[in-house]
């Protein structure tokens, strides 16, 4: 039993660490899976849709100290007490989940290792049966080092978990997981391998047969039966393959962008998820790196979930020189943790990506003039009208 508990200390301690601190790398991700809870459909909480972001750093913080603490035995009852109190807690939310097909990614482990909700589940069952088993064999909790040491290496953990949520809520994530990490190409990213694994539907066929109704199963094809056709059910049996990019648009005035702009050569882009809550003290700093984009012949443009009316009060509000374009709010929301936020794309691979307080860090160099299209063209003729006369002639 000392073994079996010894072993299991050390284990549920550096999973709970690990699993803390790669969401405290990136809390504001684990405050959007918080939202999807609290959302009306799923345990309808939207009073805490406002402290997501607070919880989020709150429950990591002390998701890393109770990994620390369970390996040292530092505050034994309190800890256990702790670790059963939330291992309940993720594990009621895996299953809601997983039975209700709520929340299909339970974020347990950010977006460095994501798992559909079963496996979520099952992950917390198994860890759920460890702490029971610390709990019943807490007898065999020796704490390590002398109780000033003990009270000092959770001090000190609390302080560094600190310290780092504070560093990556002001910048980026220090280690970025997702689809659109730097280096990343999103026309790559979109793409379909030729021998991607596609879904398979079962269709339930309902028809009457001698007067009786009777459902037929097939892959697709229309069953041969003599009765009267009812009606037919589809249910998918098995995903096909989905790309790591998806939902990846660049649209305005009804007309998508996409193909064209992810084939500039020099594209930043300012991404705002949703102006309804931006940070409008980071546009300074936004319209500052913009500018000198611009200056240097880049093409700057804007993204976001937001209507074009509001994106145009913006433009007129912190004087941006660019045009927003549409794109899906959960696409933007994944592409980068700030908004706004800066994003450098070469051929629809990112270079850089940037916090609006670290927009000053934007690396530019000076380009040559960029072609100008016949709509630059028209506009300008259209602002000297008064100087240029067109003779139009057959």
């Amino acid at each position: 039993m000392k073994v079996i508990i010894g072993f299991l200390r050390i284990f549920v301690g550096i999973l709970f660490i690990i699993s803390g601190l790669i969401k405290l790398n990136d809390p504001v991700g684990f405050s959007f899976k918080l939202g999807d809870y609290f959302a009306p459909d799923v345990l309808n909480l939207e009073f805490l849709v406002p402290y997501a972001l607070l919880i989020a750093v709150v429950v990591v913080i002390y998701e890393v100290l109770l990994g620390v603490m369970l390996i040292i035995g530092y505050a034994k009852k309190f800890t256990l007490w702790s670790l059963l109190i939330m291992i309940v807690g993720f594990t009621f939310l895996t299953f809601y989940s997983a039975y209700y097909n709520k929340v299909t990614d339970c974020g347990c482990f950010g977006d460095a290792l994501p798992l559909v909700p079963w496996e979520s589940f099952i992950k917390d069952v198994v860890l759920l049966v460890m702490i029971i088993i610390l709990f019943l064999g807490r007898k065999h909790i020796w704490p390590f080092f002398t109780k000033m040491s003990r009270t000092i290496i959770v001090f000190v953990a609390f302080v560094l978990c600190l310290l780092l949520g504070m560093h990556v809520l002001e910048h980026l994530p220090v280690k970025d997981f997702r689809a659109y990490a730097i280096g990343k190409n999103i026309k790559d990213g979109m793409a379909y391998p030729e021998d991607a694994p596609k879904p398979i539907f079962d269709y339930h066929w309902k028809f009457e047969i001698d007067g009786e109704e009777q459902i037929i199963t097939t892959q697709g094809d229309y069953p041969k039966v003599d009765g009267t056709f009812i009606e037919v059910e589809t249910i998918e049996t098995q995903k096909g393959y989905e790309p790591p990019v998806h939902d990846f648009t660049m649209e305005r005035d009804g007309e998508d962008y996409t193909e064209t702009l992810l084939n500039d050569p020099n594209l930043l882009i300012v991404m705002a998820y949703s102006l309804e809550n931006t940070e409008h003290n980071g546009y300074a700093n936004i319209k500052e790196a913009t500018d000198r984009a611009i200056a240097k012949n880049y093409k700057v443009i804007g993204m976001s979930a937001s209507s074009q009316e509001e994106t145009e009060k913006l433009k007129e509000k912190h004087g941006l020189n660019f045009d927003f374009y549409f794109c899906d709010m959960t696409t933007l929301k994944t592409i980068v943790r700030s908004n706004p936020g800066l994003v450098m794309l070469q051929n629809g691979t990112i270079t850089q990506k940037l916090h609006f307080n670290d927009a000053a860090d934007l690396k530019l160099e000076s380009l040559p003039a960029r072609p100008k299209v016949i709509e630059q063209i028209m506009e300008e003729v259209e602002a000297d009208s008064t100087q240029v006369q067109i003779e139009v002639t057959e």
